[in-house]
């Protein structure tokens, strides 16, 4: 068997045994949401025989649901199954919470192979996949270590600069027009992105304001304010941490579990994202035209996802982009980034840890923030304190040949990635 596409949701270092199987030509293909670890760095590197293509969890979506992607075979983890193949993501002993990436797989892949450790009793409802749409169910020791699920990405922080990038997006956050009683909120699982939400709480409870749809991936800081009343519900297509895996099993008629189609396809009748008030998002890095880079790390190497980043930011009527001024010693802050991952049209607001930047396309986020006491500056600003403190970084040395590419959510082409340099003449 050779000539393999993997067309997975997202790849993570718990996938770097696959790189010698890109090396040998088992796989000369890959489509997902990004990459991580040596997958990466063997695209980067030139390894990989055809393009890598990297889109948004939308623009996965919709590529599937169109023809553009064709799926002639879905594995799916399912932590509980029945012998008839209706699949849930609880009740086992490797819960994952939900199984919204792997619903588009399941409806439109040629054959359906459940895999799992928990073999219940017919009928495992309600099913997250249904038996309609399973063609094998395949019973193993063990389908992974849900322990693994909490990264160190998603525990609270106690660095003081994500600490005080948190309280400037919250109170930025409560000077909008948009904070007001049921208003609708995702953020990531970064460790300002969680600060701000338990800095959220304590507005949330003095202003007698609570969330009315909490979305996305969730967290159990997220489950934590549901638990609160704070939340009034949350709409779960993945969970970071253990936390928001009970959360889903707690509370079935509050915290409901949804399709990345029902998340973020820009192609269907109606998308979550698209109802989004504010959205806080992460980024490696962010230019002058608050164009934002997901995937490639200061080096040009592939070291990470779009996810939802692009849907979100184009959905949500604010979407807020957390970064500290410089990554070590890079800026993080630029002229140009390495890569477009998220166009600078749907960004509204940077905060950083030395000031916060609006969109001057946002003159109505700007007005709002008149007599807000906040260390308000242009981008332009922002880029021109780190060179200050770092001096302008060397352009990474890519060489000609296009290794990926950034799909856009409507499937034209972003950005292009391109063989490091570095990487041309190594094995």
């Amino acid at each position: 068997i050779r000539d393999i596409t993997i067309c997975a949701s997202s790849l993570g270092k718990a996938h770097d045994p696959i790189v010698p199987y890109i090396e040998d030509g088992t796989i000369t293909g890959i489509e997902s949401s990004g990459v991580r670890g040596k997958i990466g760095e063997a695209i980067s590197a030139g390894k990989l025989k055809k393009l890598a293509i990297m889109r948004s969890h939308g623009g996965r979506v919709r590529a599937i649901e169109s023809g553009e992607t064709h799926i002639d075979i879905s594995f799916i983890g399912a932590p509980t199954c029945d012998d008839y193949g209706n699949c849930r993501a609880v009740g086992g002993k490797s819960d994952c919470g939900v199984l919204s990436y792997a619903m588009v797989d399941a409806q439109y892949a040629d054959k359906v192979v459940a895999v799992t450790d928990t073999l219940v009793p017919f009928p495992n409802i309600p099913a997250s996949i249904s038996m309609v749409n399973v063609d094998y169910v395949v019973v193993v020791d063990a389908i992974g270590d849900p322990n693994k699920i909490a990264t160190g990405a998603a525990k609270p922080t106690t660095d003081m600069r994500k600490l005080l990038m948190a309280k400037y997006t919250t109170e930025f956050l409560v000077h909008t027009p948009y904070y007001k009683d049921g208003f609708s909120y995702q953020t990531g699982a970064g460790g300002a992105s969680l600060a701000s939400t338990a800095i959220l709480a304590d507005y949330l409870r003095k202003d007698n304001i609570h969330i009315g749809l909490g979305l996305g991936g969730v967290t159990k800081a997220m489950c934590d304010l549901q638990d609160e009343g704070l939340v009034e519900k949350i709409v779960d297509c993945q969970d970071f941490d253990l936390g928001g895996i009970e959360g889903i099993k707690n509370h079935p008629d509050k915290h409901i579990e949804i399709s990345t189609s029902e998340y973020a396809d820009p192609f269907n009748k109606g998308s979550y994202v698209n109802k989004l008030d504010f959205v806080i998002l992460a980024s490696l890095e962010i230019d002058t035209h608050f164009n934002c880079n997901v995937v490639t790390g200061s080096d040009g190497v592939i070291t990470g996802a779009q996810g939802g980043h692009p849907d979100t930011a184009a959905g949500a009527k604010c979407a807020i982009v957390i970064a500290p001024l410089l990554q070590g010693r890079i800026p993080a802050i630029c002229t140009d980034v390495t890569t477009v991952t998220t166009p600078g049209e749907t960004v509204d607001v940077v905060v950083t840890d030395y000031g916060i930047a609006i969109n001057p396309k946002r003159q109505d986020l700007i007005e709002a923030m008149k007599g807000v006491d906040l260390p308000f500056y242009t981008i332009e600003e922002l880029r021109d304190k780190a060179y200050a403190m770092v001096g302008k970084p060397d352009p990474v040395q890519f060489g000609d040949r296009v290794v990926g590419i950034i799909e856009s959510r409507d499937g034209t082409v972003m950005d292009v990635v391109r063989q490091v340099k570095k990487y041309e003449f190594k094995d």
